[in-house]
């Protein structure tokens, strides 16, 4: 399949009056999901934001916890599911919501129904390992999550794999008060 070069595309675009821009947009609107939730998050901002965190929210967590039946632990299309939200939102707050979401879900799914695999935990531990670095980065954003990861830290005491060690030493890496 040959694709179209960005400078290509620039190039195309630039020789496209107003009209005809606004009618390919139009078009790939009309076709594309992705470019949906993009351009209204551009144009409607929070609101637009809001609503697709709360589609993916929910995406997320019927892959643990559907509200019917048992979770399909699809994690590829839960983590998919938070990239998409990232890439169309740049929401970086959110983004580490609905990651550490992802690993408190998971930790609850093998407490509720027993160990899982190593492929499942690594998954885990390595989601809850990208939070812990942006916390590293920033310290709103540690206020902001410390006693969710602390909780998640808890919750996976006695769960086998190596598991809770792994989680421990990630969160015992940040720079913590005393008040734990």
């Amino acid at each position: 399949m040959t694709l179209l070069k960005l400078n290509e595309l620039k190039k195309e675009l630039k020789a496209l009056d107003h009209k005809e821009l606004i009618q390919l947009i139009t078009e790939i609107y009309k076709v594309n999901k992705d470019v949906q939730h993009f351009l209204s998050n551009k144009f409607l901002g929070e609101e637009a934001i809001n609503d697709l965190y709360k589609k993916t929210k929910k995406k997320v967590k019927d892959e643990f916890f559907p509200e019917r039946g048992f979770g399909k632990l699809r994690l590829g299309e839960a983590k998919n599911a938070i990239s998409n939200f990232k890439k169309l939102s740049s929401d970086e707050l959110k983004t580490l919501d609905l990651m550490i979401l992802y690993v408190e879900l998971g930790t609850e799914f093998t407490n509720a129904y027993g160990d899982i695999n190593m492929k499942f935990y690594d998954s885990m531990v390595s989601m809850f390992d990208k939070v812990v670095i942006e916390c590293h980065k920033n310290e709103k954003v540690l206020n902001s999550f410390k006693s969710r990861l602390y909780t998640i830290v808890q919750e996976s005491e006695g769960i086998g794999w190596g598991y809770h060690e792994v989680l421990c030493d990630i969160y015992y890496s940040l720079d913590l008060e005393e008040d734990e």
